[in-house]
C-alpha cells in the first residue's frame, strides 16, 4: 500500500456497519463469526462508536477474543449517541439530523470509551466521523493528535469532509486516510477530494463502495424500513433509470465471469493503491467473494468502457453527505 499505515492489510477492507441491522436483521453470533473471518483474511475492520450505540465495537471485542490473528481496527467518533451528551445539529440529507460533538473534552472521552469497548490498548486508525460545525477544526484535530502522542491512537483520519478541511487538518497533524463515498455509483470524489488526498499522501477509504448494495445487481426494490429509501438515487424514476444503466455494468461483469460487485470493487482497486474500498456483509461467503476482486485485472479498454457508462453524475439523484 502507498500509505504506510495500511501496509499490513489487504486493499479491500471490511465495513462493519451492516452488522447493526441497517440492511436487515443481524444475529450477533453470526456477526462475530463474520468479523473473525474478516480479521483472519487480513482485512481492515472499519467501525464507529455510533454504530449500534457502541454495540458494533463490542462485537469486534468479542471477535478479537476468538482469534489470535493481529487485527487492524479503524473506528470513528463525533456522532453523539448518549443521552447525557450534547452537540451541534447537522443535517445530512438522509431524512434525519445528527448531533455532532468535536470538542476536546468530547474527543478525549470518546476515545477512552472506544478503547474500553474494543478491548484494545491502541486504536490503529481514528476518524472524526463528521466535523462539528460549531467547534473549530483545529480543536478537534489537536485533541486527536494528543491521543497519538499518548499512545492511544496510531494514526488519524477524517470522514465526510471537504478538500479545504483536509488541508487544514493535515497542517496540524498528518492525515493518513480520508473516508468518503466513492464508487461507480457516485464518483464526485474525483473532482476535489482525491487530488488533495494524493497531494498529502493519504489513502481514500471508500464507504459504500457498492453503492449501498445497488451495484451488486441484487437490489430491485427496498423494504419499507430500509434506510436506503432516503437516498434520492433509490427513489421513484431515479431508481428505475439507474437500474437500466446498471444493466451495462452487469453485462461487462458477465464477460469477465465475475459478479457485478466484484467488477465494482475491481474498478476501485484499479484506481490506485491508495484507494481502499470497505464493503460490508453479514455473510462469510460474501467476504471471500469480495476479496476475489483483488485477483481481477481489468483491461484498459474495460476501464474506458466503465468510464463511458458511469461518468460523474451518470446515476440520477442528488448525492448526500
Amino acid at each position: 500500500m502507498t500509505t504506510s499505515v495500511f501496509q499490513a492489510v489487504k486493499q479491500i477492507g471490511y465495513g462493519a456497519m451492516g452488522l447493526e441491522g441497517y440492511y436487515g436483521a443481524s444475529d450477533d453470533t453470526q456477526a462475530v463469526q463474520t468479523l473473525v473471518h474478516a480479521i483472519e483474511s487480513g482485512m481492515m475492520i472499519d467501525t464507529a462508536d455510533a454504530y449500534g450505540a457502541g454495540h458494533n465495537e463490542d462485537l469486534i471485542k468479542q471477535a478479537l477474543a476468538h482469534t489470535d490473528q493481529p487485527a487492524f481496527i479503524a473506528t470513528k467518533f463525533g456522532i453523539v449517541f448518549e443521552e447525557d451528551q450534547t452537540g451541534s445539529q447537522l443535517d445530512t440529507g438522509w431524512g434525519f439530523p445528527l448531533t455532532i460533538n468535536g470538542t476536546k473534552e468530547y474527543v478525549t472521552r470518546a476515545i477512552d470509551n472506544s478503547l474500553e469497548r474494543l478491548g484494545v490498548d491502541s486504536i490503529d486508525l481514528l476518524y472524526a466521523h463528521y466535523l462539528d460545525p460549531n467547534t473549530p477544526l483545529e480543536e478537534t484535530i489537536e485533541a486527536m493528535a494528543e491521543a497519538v502522542k499518548a499512545g492511544k491512537v496510531k494514526a488519524i483520519g477524517l470522514s465526510n469532509v471537504t478538500a479545504d478541511e483536509i488541508l487544514r487538518a493535515n497542517a496540524i497533524h498528518p492525515i493518513s486516510a480520508v473516508q468518503y463515498e466513492y464508487s461507480l455509483f457516485r464518483r464526485e470524489a474525483e473532482t476535489d477530494i482525491i487530488p488533495v488526498i494524493k497531494q498529502i499522501g493519504a489513502a481514500l477509504v471508500c464507504w459504500s463502495p457498492l453503492g449501498a448494495g445497488f451495484l451488486t445487481g441484487q437490489v430491485q426494490q427496498l423494504d419499507e424500513n430500509d434506510f436506503r429509501n432516503n437516498n434520492p438515487k433509490m427513489q421513484g424514476e431515479n431508481f428505475t433509470d439507474n437500474l437500466q444503466r446498471l444493466e451495462a455494468i452487469k453485462a461487462i461483469a458477465a464477460e469477465y465471469g465475475i459478479t457485478p460487485a466484484q467488477l465494482a470493487l475491481a474498478w476501485l482497486v484499479a484506481q490506485g493503491e491508495n484507494i481502499i474500498p470497505i464493503p460490508g456483509s453479514r455473510k462469510v461467503a460474501r467476504i471471500d467473494e469480495n476479496l476475489k476482486a483483488l485477483e481481477v485485472k481489468l483491461s484498459p479498454a474495460t476501464l474506458r468502457q466503465l468510464d463511458d457508462i458511469a461518468p460523474i453524475g451518470a446515476f440520477k439523484g442528488a448525492t448526500l453527505v
